[in-house]
């Protein structure tokens, strides 16, 4: 379904810097002059009253969408999106989320996607954020932690990905030390020589601050 030139940012699990890259990468694409739009196909955890990640990557791209455009689902709790819209008394609808994507991208010279958790998270009962990526059609962007654990973590997500068809652009370690140990910097080689990928390092970011941010080009 790919109509522009884009991005679909997963991670190897919750809380590992999906939304950090993804703004990043947003951020870089608007500064070098791309019209920028962002999507992610449902937020959850908007009753702990911190700036939401739609909210994140509207500011880093410049963008002007709406909440609805660049997130059509979004619940309070902090849950799997299948479960928090079943909370809410409701399923998201996978034909919605690839119109609502399309129409982002359309509008747009590229679009930088978020997925949520990792790839096998359901959206809904029998669709996965998996099959989100595929339908998209953009290269996967991986997102994963520097530390102890994330070589098995990331080589088991490029292998879904790959198992499904998808494209890999690149895997980003965040944060990135300033001094990485010997164990970081042998994940980043083990993890690039073993996927057969390249793997980019992003440090910790001052978010309050996009113009600090180094480039993050795919």
């Amino acid at each position: 379904m790919a109509v522009a030139q884009g991005v679909f940012v997963t991670g190897t699990g919750t809380e590992v810097g999906k939304t950090v890259v993804a703004a990043a990468v947003a951020r870089t694409l608007a500064a070098e002059g791309h019209r920028v739009a962002v999507f992610k196909p449902a937020v959850t955890g908007l009753d702990e009253g911190v700036e939401t990640d739609h909210a994140l990557l509207r500011r880093a791209s410049g963008s002007s969408q709406s909440d609805e455009e660049i997130a059509p689902y979004r619940y309070g709790p902090p849950a799997s999106p299948h479960l928090a819209a079943e909370l809410a008394g409701e399923e998201i609808d996978p034909e919605r989320l690839r119109e609502r994507a399309r129409a982002a991208a359309g509008g747009a010279d590229a679009i930088v996607c978020e997925g949520v958790g990792g790839l096998l998270v359901p959206l809904a009962p029998s669709y996965l954020v998996r099959d989100l990526a595929a339908d998209l059609g953009y290269p996967l962007l991986v997102v994963a932690g520097p530390g102890l654990g994330t070589i098995n973590h990331t080589l088991l997500t490029l292998e879904s990905a790959r198992g499904a068809g998808l494209e890999v652009a690149a895997v980003a370690l965040t944060p990135w030390p300033e001094k990485p140990s010997e164990i970081e910097r042998s994940n980043r080689e083990t993890i690039a020589t073993l996927g057969g990928v390249e793997v980019l390092a992003l440090p910790h970011l001052d978010l309050g601050a996009p113009e600090s941010w180094p480039a993050l080009r795919i």
